[in-house]
This record gives C-alpha cells, sequence and structure tokens, in this order.
C-alpha cells in the first residue's frame, strides 16, 4: 500500500547505515496522518445514511466472483449511518438495496419485509437478492491501487420502492458524479403496477417486466439486444422521475457512471427528503 512505499523511500534516501534506526517523528506523524487517510488497507468503504422518516434494512448482496461483505444486511434507524468495508486485495461487485415494513412474526419467529424481502427469514440476507420491485444500488470496484474505473449506478429495471442515491467521495479520476434516483417513482406509478399495503398507500412500483413478463418488456428473445429493445411507455415512467437511473435493461447512455481512486462510497435512502 502507499505508506508501506513510503516507508520504503524513506529508507533509501537515508542510505543503508539509516535502516535501523527509529522513523524520526515528524516522518511518523505524516505516516499515521496517511494511514487515517486511507484507511487500514486502503479499501474502499460504503456509507450507508438513512434520510427516510421510517427505517429501512439495508440488504447487501456480492457477485458470483466476490468475497461477501462482513454484514449481508442490517437495520438503518431514521437519520442514522453505517458502514462496510470492501476487500482490500481485489475488485469487487455486488448491489445494496433498502427493505422496508419489515417484521418478525410472532407465531414463526421469521423477520420479513413489505419490499424488497430477500426470503432468509432474518435480517441477514445471507447471499440471497431482494424480491422486486426493489431499486438497487450497483457498484463495481477496480483492484484497490490499480488506478482502474469503478463502475456504478441506479437501477429501477427490477422496479422501485424507495428513492436512492450513491456518490463516490475522494475519487481522482472518471466523472465522479452521483448516480441518484431521488423521485418518488411511487406517487406517479401506474395503476397495473403498483403495490398497494393494506392501508391502502403505495409501497413500491413493479417494471413492466415484473408485472408482465413478456420478452418485450424483459428485453429478453428476439428483444436480446439493444438495437431490438428500446424503451417503453411503461419504463418512460420511471425515466421521469428519475432521469440518471437505469429504466430498462439496455438504458446505459444515461445510467452507467465511472470514477476512479474513490476511498468511498456514499449510500443514501431518501436523499431529497
Amino acid at each position: 500500500m502507499a505508506v508501506a512505499h513510503l516507508l520504503l523511500q524513506h529508507s533509501a534516501a537515508t542510505g543503508n547505515a539509516a535502516r535501523n534506526r527509529v522513523v524520526p517523528p515528524a516522518i511518523l506523524l505524516v505516516l499515521q496522518l496517511l494511514c487515517g487517510a486511507l484507511g487500514a488497507d486502503g479499501a474502499t468503504s460504503f456509507r450507508f445514511t438513512n434520510a427516510c422518516q421510517h427505517p429501512v434494512w439495508v440488504g447487501a448482496l456480492h457477485g458470483a466472483s466476490s468475497p461477501p461483505l462482513a454484514r449481508s444486511g442490517f437495520y438503518l434507524a431514521p437519520s442514522a449511518t453505517s458502514r462496510l468495508d470492501a476487500p482490500s486485495s481485489s475488485s469487487w461487485s455486488g448491489t445494496f438495496w433498502a427493505r422496508t415494513g419489515c417484521a418478525v412474526d410472532s407465531a414463526t419467529g421469521r423477520f420479513s419485509c413489505a419490499t424488497a424481502d430477500c426470503g432468509t427469514g432474518d435480517v441477514a440476507c445471507e447471499g440471497r437478492g431482494p424480491a422486486p420491485p426493489v431499486s438497487l444500488v450497483e457498484v463495481t470496484l477496480a483492484v484497490p491501487g490499480s488506478g482502474g474505473q469503478d463502475f456504478y449506478d441506479v437501477s429501477l429495471v427490477d422496479g422501485f420502492n424507495v428513492p436512492v442515491r450513491v456518490a463516490p467521495s475522494g475519487g481522482g479520476g472518471g466523472d465522479c458524479r452521483p448516480a441518484a434516483c431521488a423521485g418518488d417513482v411511487n406517487a406517479m406509478c401506474p395503476a397495473d403496477l403498483r403495490v398497494v399495503a393494506a392501508s391502502g398507500g403505495v409501497v413500491a412500483c413493479k417494471s413492466a417486466c415484473n408485472a408482465y413478463g413478456s420478452a418485450r418488456y424483459c428485453c429478453t428473445g428476439q428483444y436480446g439486444t439493444p438495437a431490438a429493445c428500446g424503451p417503453t411507455s411503461y419504463s418512460q415512467v420511471f425515466k421521469s422521475a428519475c432521469p440518471a437511473a437505469y429504466s430498462y435493461a439496455y438504458d446505459d447512455a444515461s445510467s452507467t457512471f465511472t470514477c476512479s481512486g474513490a476511498s468511498s462510497y456514499d449510500v443514501t435512502f431518501c436523499p431529497g427528503s
């Protein structure tokens, strides 16, 4: 890592006779400050903030070739924050989302959520993804220190449940702009896509693929290429509310973001509230 490289540079600069000396206090202070800025191992971190007026239960799922993070699900109260660290020695890909309306069944002891439930019966998702509809944050990190680009986005391909934003911090290359869906898609959800709670309120909005399962809406079969699968009247509802988010499978041009060298990614639920 960078701090170790600085130590080697100091040793070389002072000659062989200096190898057994104590590092001067001024240099030690600089190294300590660098350690604090870079983190103990240079790993990228994910910082989660719940700006919603209600609690959420965060879900985390690692990609098939990526190791799991320290937690795959956790409770996040309104105004609360939390953090997860990515691996320090390899690339990493995965997704994050918010579950809402969660509770434990007093009869069975099983934990479940009204939206984006991962079906484990527990707060931890343990390698299982969310049930749609769900607003997803998708991240692919380059190997730390490689200079490669990270890719990240907000996807509504599987529908919408809560507004969300992901923003890199400390990046030195690429656009490094926030990706977000800050609009309330539930408020403008077409009647045939709505998920309605027992109270009568709309708690999520299905994608047309999830609602109807047709190849046209799912971009599969004869529609399985970017040229054959364009936006639909349904996907345009999502796009009008959240122009920077994926609204269908091939909505890449305005929805994929890149950054290199970011020290953290800040994931905020209900960023506009």
